[in-house]
């Protein structure tokens, strides 16, 4: 099947165009005093003509029942784990360190933990490799310092994975999904 940009789509994004959708799918969690746990995730990437893109991601945990047979032996999502918002922005200048065939690419994020990250990397061939560039917190904000990110399209089906140094901790694995196109 062969890939259509997104209609209204601006061309400063296109090398972020196979992200364009609402992506749902399950993960799981797990860092130093976070018991290992699963995940059902919503990831949106919208445009509305920019030369930028939407992003809205929420985390919920899945929760068994106490009783599994009152449902059907069926996982419930629980209440929202995480959430956050920004954008995807292809900067107009090429940095050295990314190479052709690459795009440069920036994430902005916020979340309701009570931090803003800025992550900057490349983006091709259906792959985005991100380190955070600026991590900035209330006072009662998460310790949150470092991040790093990859996502991935593999056989149309979104790949990602979340790295995280917070609470003292180095950068280690966060919360990783596999994600399936809705829309």
């Amino acid at each position: 099947m062969a890939f259509v940009l997104p209609e209204g789509l601006a061309p400063e994004v296109y090398p972020l165009a196979w992200l364009v959708g609402t992506w749902r799918g399950e993960g799981v969690v797990a860092y130093p005093g976070i018991e290992e746990a699963a995940f059902t995730s919503e990831l949106v990437v919208d445009s509305d003509g920019g030369p930028y893109l939407g992003h809205a991601s929420t985390i919920r945990l899945v929760e068994v029942p106490d009783d599994p047979s009152a449902l059907d032996d069926e996982a419930v999502p629980a209440t929202v784990w995480a959430s956050e918002s920004g954008y995807w922005r292809i900067p107009p200048e090429r940095p050295d360190e990314v190479p052709e065939p690459l795009h440069p690419v920036e994430l902005l994020l916020s979340d309701p933990s009570g931090h803003v990250a800025v992550y900057v990397g490349a983006v091709g061939s259906g792959r985005i490799d991100l380190v955070s560039d600026l991590v900035a917190r209330t006072a009662t904000g998460a310790e949150v310092t470092a991040g790093r990110r990859l996502y991935g399209l593999v056989n149309g089906e979104l790949m990602w994975v979340h790295e995280l140094a917070a609470f003292g901790h180095p950068l280690q694995s966060y919360a990783s999904a596999r994600m399936t196109r809705v829309s």
